[in-house]
C-alpha cells in the first residue's frame, strides 16, 4: 500500500481482561497483589544473594540477574494495566505502545537467555565438577549476562523499528492488556509480510535457541546423573536442578503455547490468559520456587529477615 508508513492512529485502546466493572475491580486487586509480591520476593532474593558471601557463586549471580530482570519484565506491563483499571481509561499513546512493546520483547529475551546460562552452569557443575571453577569464571558469567542483554536488545529493536513502517488506519482496539507484537500486526492496514517473516525467523531465535540449549544441557546432565551409583548422589544432583527446571517449564511452556501453536487454535482469550502466566504469574512464583527448594537460599533469606536494622543496634 502506497504511503504505508503514514500512521493515522495516535493511540491504541487496550481492552484488558474484562468488560465487567465488578470483575475489573477484582482484577485490579489481584494484579496489584501479584505485582507487589513479585517486586518484594525478587528484591529479597537479590538482597539475600548480595548479603550472604556463601551465595557469591555463578549460579546465584545468574539468579540475582534473573530476579532483577523479572521485576523489570513485570513492570513493563502491569503498572499501565493497573493505571487503566484505576482511572477507567484504556488509551495508550502510539509512542507509548511501541515503547512498551520494545521493553516487553527485550526483557522476555533476556529472561530466556539467562535461563540458558543457568542451565549451562548446572551442566558444568554436574558433568565437569573438577573443571567447574576454571570453566565458569566471573569473567565468563559477566560475558554471558552482557551477551543476553545485547542479543535481546537487538531482537527487540528490530521488531520495533519494523513496526514503525506500518500504517494503522481506523482499528485501534487491542484485545490484550498490553501492547504485544502479534495483536498489533493484526491491526495494521499495510503489508505485514516482512514483519511476520522476521517474527518466525529472527523473533523465534531468542526462544528456540535457548530452549534447545537447555534441552541439550539437561540431556547431558541426566545421562551423567544416571551413572552415579548411589541413590543419595542422584537425589542431590537432581535437587540442584529442580528449581531451574520448574521455572523453565513455566516460562517456555506458556511462551511456546502462544507463539508456536497453529494460528487456527488462537483466540484472544487464550492468548491473554497465557500472557498472564508468563508476564505476571511466573515472575511472581520464581522467588518461591528458588527459595523453597533451596536450603542455602532459605538460610540466607532467614538471616536477612532476622537481621536488625542498623539504627536498632
Amino acid at each position: 500500500m502506497e504511503g504505508a508508513n503514514l500512521t493515522r492512529v495516535s493511540e491504541f485502546l487496550l481492552l484488558g481482561l474484562s468488560e465487567d466493572p465488578r470483575q475489573r475491580r477484582l482484577l485490579f486487586v489481584a494484579f496489584l497483589s501479584m505485582y507487589l509480591v513479585t517486586g518484594l520476593g525478587n528484591l529479597l532474593i537479590i538482597l539475600a544473594i548480595v548479603a550472604d558471601p556463601r551465595l557469591h557463586t555463578p549460579m546465584y549471580f545468574f539468579l540475582a540477574n534473573l530476579a532483577s530482570v523479572d521485576v523489570c519484565f513485570t513492570s513493563t506491563t502491569v503498572p499501565k494495566m493497573l493505571a487503566n483499571h484505576a482511572s477507567g481509561r484504556r488509551g495508550i499513546p502510539y509512542s507509548g505502545c511501541l515503547t512498551q512493546m520494545f521493553f516487553f520483547i527485550w526483557f522476555a529475551g533476556i529472561d530466556s537467555f539467562l535461563l540458558t546460562a543457568m542451565a549451562y552452569d548446572r551442566y558444568a557443575a554436574i558433568c565437569h565438577p573438577l573443571h567447574y571453577a576454571t570453566t565458569v569464571t566471573p569473567r565468563l558469567c559477566g560475558l554471558l549476562v552482557a551477551m543476553s542483554w545485547t542479543a535481546a536488545f537487538g531482537n527487540a529493536l528490530t521488531h520495533t523499528v519494523l513496526l514503525t513502517r506500518l500504517s494503522f488506519c481506523t482499528h485501534n482496539q487491542v484485545p490484550h492488556f498490553f501492547c504485544d507484537l502479534s495483536p498489533l500486526l493484526k491491526l495494521a492496514c499495510s503489508d505485514t509480510f516482512l514483519n511476520k517473516v522476521l517474527v518466525d525467523t529472527v523473533g523465534a531465535l531468542p526462544i528456540i535457541v535457548p530452549f534447545v540449549g537447555i534441552l541439550v544441557s539437561y540431556t547431558r546432565i541426566a545421562a551423567a546423573v544416571l551413572r552415579v551409583p548411589s541413590a543419595g548422589g542422584k537425589r542431590k544432583a537432581f535437587s540442584t536442578c529442580g528449581s531451574h527446571l520448574s521455572v523453565v517449564s513455566l516460562f517456555y511452556g506458556t511462551l511456546i503455547g502462544v507463539y508456536f501453536s497453529p494460528m487456527s487454535s488462537h483466540t484472544a482469550q487464550k492468548d491473554t490468559a497465557a500472557a498472564v502466566m508468563y508476564t505476571v504469574v511466573t515472575p511472581m512464583l520464581n522467588p518461591f520456587i528458588y527459595s523453597l527448594r533451596n536450603s542455602d537460599m532459605k538460610g540466607a533469606l532467614g538471616a536477612l529477615i532476622s537481621r536488625k536494622p542498623g539504627f536498632l543496634k
